[in-house]
């Protein structure tokens, strides 16, 4: 499925091809509540690198978590540098992948038949969890693309965890 996406401003637009275009992956880790989800949690969706098209490329920043333990994460959060929306994700460990963010999807999205919990460890004491029995929790971020169908990101928490 072809995804069209573009940040709130519009100044950056992109269109990716999706394997599996369910809005399924929910991410509560303290990077993805702080920088995405207002929620309590990001919804990550999946998306074909090599696809990707983008206009307004030079109105892209990124930012990189840096932890306590003065390492940076090799995943690239992509937002907007005008209007800061945050358009997706990127880790060079999965060079196929990028996922988008749901919100910043304009394409109109199938329902998922599931949700991935993702980080659950890290989910702040006023968020809910609402899930369905077949629904897949996981404390921290699974060892596998494969265990959860899409990305494995690296979202610890900016104290590592």
């Amino acid at each position: 499925m072809k995804l069209d996406g573009f940040c709130h401003c519009g100044t950056v637009t992109f269109q990716l091809d999706s394997k599996h275009p369910y809005p399924f992956n929910k991410c509560y880790c303290s990077v993805c509540r702080k920088t995405q989800g207002g929620n309590g949690y990001a919804i990550n969706l999946s998306g074909n690198f090599n696809s990707i098209d983008i206009t307004g490329r030079e109105n892209l920043t990124v930012y990189r978590v840096r932890f306590e333990d003065g390492t940076d994460s090799p995943s690239e959060r992509s937002f907007c540098a005008k209007c800061g929306s945050e358009l997706w994700v990127r880790d060079p460990r999965w060079s196929e992948l990028v996922p988008p963010f749901a919100s910043s999807v304009n394409t109109q999205l199938p329902t998922p038949p599931e949700f991935t919990h993702l980080m659950l460890e890290s989910k702040a004491t006023w968020v809910g969890v609402h899930e369905n029995p077949s629904d897949k929790r996981f404390a921290n971020t699974p060892i596998s693309p494969s265990r959860i169908g899409t990305n494995d990101l690296d979202c610890r928490n900016k104290d590592g965890k």
